[in-house]
């Protein structure tokens, strides 16, 4: 505070001394959904029989080497864009096929576990979690929900040692994998020509964040988290 010279108070406007730079990055949900594709390719394939269960722990380093990595580095790039949405979905997927490679990995091939199943169910109810945030980015939303339903088959899977949950669970891993694989090359369209090629079905302000001009994108910065004072 300053005072002037009748003694009454004068307070400084410190608002228009801060500056907030901000950093234009490529976006990193194309390389996270497409470690997920490779993940639950490979564990659909384990599933389903088409790889022998001797091969297991080659999966297992698959998902530990490619999928986690990729996941981490775009649930990372997700809170330097400001993505609540990118960061909180890619960390959790990335963490949940942490789990299941090391599990795979230290375990006998075939081997089922009751941990891991109850694990695996509170993942795929925690994948739910970061839709609420990915409303207007429908295609986004159906992938959480397909990962939310492919960790919680296997769960089930894992609990009841069930053939027929098992071949329920790679199935649905297939058809996450497919939608993996759209969004990731929609995105990644995107991103590069700079408008939508594939459709994503945003809506409400999604449909508009690559249309905007930087006035617009940045209304409210001052409320998001790591500018206002409090989280």
């Amino acid at each position: 505070m300053n005072e002037d010279r009748s003694g009454e108070t004068a307070h400084t406007d410190h608002s228009s001394k801060v500056r907030i730079t901000l950093r234009p990055i490529g976006s990193p949900l194309p390389m996270g959904f497409l470690g997920l594709t490779v993940a639950t390719t490979g564990f659909s394939g384990l599933q389903l029989g088409l790889i022998p269960e001797d091969e297991t722990r080659i999966v297992a380093l698959a998902a530990l080497l490619v999928t986690v990595p990729l996941m981490a580095l775009a649930s990372v790039f997700g809170v330097l864009a400001r993505d609540p949405v990118a960061s909180t979905s890619m960390g959790l997927l990335g963490g949940i096929w942490a789990l299941l490679a090391v599990v795979k990995l230290v375990a006998d091939p075939g081997t089922q576990t009751t941990a891991l199943g109850l694990l695996l169910l509170v993942a795929g109810v925690a994948a739910l979690v970061p839709i609420v945030g990915a409303l207007q980015k429908l295609m986004i939303a159906i992938v959480m929900i397909g990962s939310g339903l492919r960790f919680s088959l296997t769960g089930l899977a894992e609990l009841t040692a069930s053939p027929a949950m098992e071949t329920l669970a790679g199935a649905a891993g297939l058809v996450l994998a497919l939608l993996a694989l759209y969004t990731a090359l929609a995105l990644e369209l995107e991103d590069a020509r700079g408008h939508a090629v594939l459709p994503l079905f945003r809506r409400g302000d999604a449909c508009l964040a690559t249309r905007h001009d930087l006035g617009d994108q940045v209304t409210g910065l001052a409320r998001e988290a790591g500018v206002r004072a409090q989280l």
